[in-house]
């Protein structure tokens, strides 16, 4: 059984820094001497997205609908070809949510990184290469 191991971005704030700490003592907090693991700790600033959050979280809200209704025509057996059109809406519907995303990463995330300059511009330009790419081979 293998891990995917994923540096953490500004946008995953799920854990306080207290706790990332107990659990990843290498991992600094924000402005503290920065190290190996600097890059790894979230940051205090706003995600890109937050003047589009609502309107993010209802397109959201419709696909996870689309992807509910496709599990309601597999379960009434319905023809493969209308199941494979819809699933080709939800595909299509997460792209169009993830190229939103982007747009909006590169123009707060990345620009801000740029404008600081030095290894943090690095981080988040490479870290965008890397989305691209994920993008691209979905």
């Amino acid at each position: 059984m293998g891990f995917e191991v994923k540096a953490m971005t500004d946008h995953d704030v799920t854990t306080p820094i207290d706790d990332l700490e107990a659990v990843e003592p290498d991992v600094r907090r924000p402005g503290s001497d920065p190290g190996p693991a600097a890059c790894c700790v979230p940051v205090s600033r706003p995600p890109g997205y937050l003047d589009n959050k609502q309107a993010h979280l209802r397109r959201l809200r419709r696909i996870e609908g689309q992807t509910r209704g496709l599990q309601r025509m597999i379960e009434n057996d319905e023809y493969c070809i209308d199941v494979l059109t819809q699933i080709s809406a939800v595909t299509s519907a997460l792209k169009s949510v993830s190229l939103l995303l982007l747009e909006e990463h590169l123009n707060h995330c990345v620009a801000h990184a740029v404008q600081n300059g030095g290894e943090e511009a690095d981080a988040k330009l490479a870290e965008a290469n890397a989305a691209i790419a994920r993008l691209l081979r979905s």
